[in-house]
């Protein structure tokens, strides 16, 4: 069960770059969700998939050789989640009808400001990395996640505040 939860139902062993498959998988998802009037269940798969993470990874990891083999990526899913969380809820409060299309920007930018924290890891998410605990390897997604969601909600702070009066 461990390796179902951490593979992400297999997406771990998708190559190249597992962590971008389940990235990219995480968004549809959740784009699928909010489409169908799901919305909520941006953050409640974040919260589960957090939950399962912790609890598979260490069950994972005590079986196989390595800190964080690439096929565990629960992690990228839990921290995609949490960065659309910071858009998905907002366009859901104010009854955007269209995440694919009319508000694609809402799923876009945190999609690749998350890849761009996850490989970067800058400051708090490179620490959580170097921990070298089942516990690291879930915390920098998330924190790639919250720094993804932050700097999303900034970008559309100065897009919608300060550009589009601007712009017309």
């Amino acid at each position: 069960m461990s390796a179902v939860i951490v593979t992400f139902f297999g997406t771990g062993h998708l190559r190249p770059a597992s962590g971008t498959w389940a990235s990219v998988i995480a968004v549809v998802l959740a784009v699928a969700a909010y489409q169908a009037g799901w919305a909520l269940a941006v953050p409640v798969g974040c919260a589960v998939a957090t939950v399962l993470g912790f609890w598979a990874v260490p069950r994972y990891l005590a079986q196989r050789p390595g800190e964080d083999p690439p096929e565990i990526v629960i992690d990228e899913v839990a921290g995609q989640l949490l960065a659309l969380s910071f858009t998905v809820i907002p366009l859901w409060r104010n009854a955007v009808p269209d995440l694919l299309f009319g508000a694609w920007p809402g799923w876009v930018t945190p999609l690749l400001l998350f890849r761009l924290f996850d490989i970067w890891k800058p400051w708090l998410v490179g620490r959580a990395d170097r921990m070298g605990s089942t516990a690291g390897v879930m915390l920098d997604d998330l924190w790639a996640g919250l720094f993804a969601g932050f700097v999303t909600m900034a970008l559309a702070g100065i897009y919608h505040g300060v550009l589009a009066p601007w712009l017309g």
